[in-house]
């Protein structure tokens, strides 16, 4: 149970009561990543549930002729690995660190089992965010196969929109301010940065987006 605290600080756990495990945080050592360290490998052992602290996590696979494919990059207060939850036993995917300074808090599959059967509430939440995080990645899988790159990245800020965007009242703009860089985000939809910086700007310059380092505007959403 040393590790539970964190639960405190991710969006999916508010269910939980913070008091009853802030005494354990202490008492945890984080495993301390540097960029392009890898958390696990592709057959590795699924014993553990990881949830990010800091940083973040590229979680992918190699195909047959040797690419890399990006499956989610992942960031502060989410978790990866939960397949194990499931009772899946081998790592069908690499977790690899994408910033210098990551720190992740690794649960055992049976603690995670045993706060399941524990906290009813608890449980749904974790059911409901594993279909959702599958429910993505096969979307995300058919437009990788079906869709041009610009609708790609439309439904990609679609997304964005819903996880980290709000409304500007001044302007009716939906303001996406999100943790990806636009490599992440071309790994992401499955293209090159130059085509990503080129798409972009075709979608700025006809009013549809702005965008900044570290923000995206959709224009005149209301």
């Amino acid at each position: 149970m040393s590790a539970i605290w964190f639960f405190e600080d991710a969006n999916l756990f508010k269910v939980l009561c913070p008091h009853k495990f802030k005494k354990y945080k202490k008492d945890h050592d984080f495993d301390a990543y540097r960029k392009n360290d890898y958390i696990y490998f592709e057959e590795d052992s699924a014993n553990k549930v990881y949830l990010i602290e800091n940083g973040k996590v590229k979680i992918g696979y190699y195909a047959e002729d040797g690419h890399e494919v990006v499956k989610a990059i992942l960031t502060r207060g989410e978790i990866f690995g939960e397949k194990a939850i499931l009772g899946v036993n081998k790592r069908t995917e690499f977790a690899q660190s994408v910033d210098n300074k990551t720190s992740i808090c690794p649960i055992g599959v049976d603690t995670m089992h045993g706060l399941m059967r524990d906290n009813q509430s608890f449980s749904l939440r974790i059911y409901k965010f594993i279909g959702l995080r599958f429910r993505r990645l096969e979307r995300r899988l058919q437009l990788l196969l079906f869709k041009d790159t610009k609708t790609r990245l439309l439904e990609f800020l679609n997304e964005l929109k819903e996880d980290y965007g709000h409304c500007c009242p001044d302007t009716g703009d939906m303001v996406i301010e999100h943790p990806y860089t636009q490599k992440d985000i071309a790994n992401l939809i499955g293209t090159s940065r130059p085509t990503l910086n080129i798409i972009l700007n075709e979608l700025k310059e006809s009013n549809i987006i702005d965008f900044s380092r570290k923000e995206i505007r959709l224009k005149n959403v209301a």
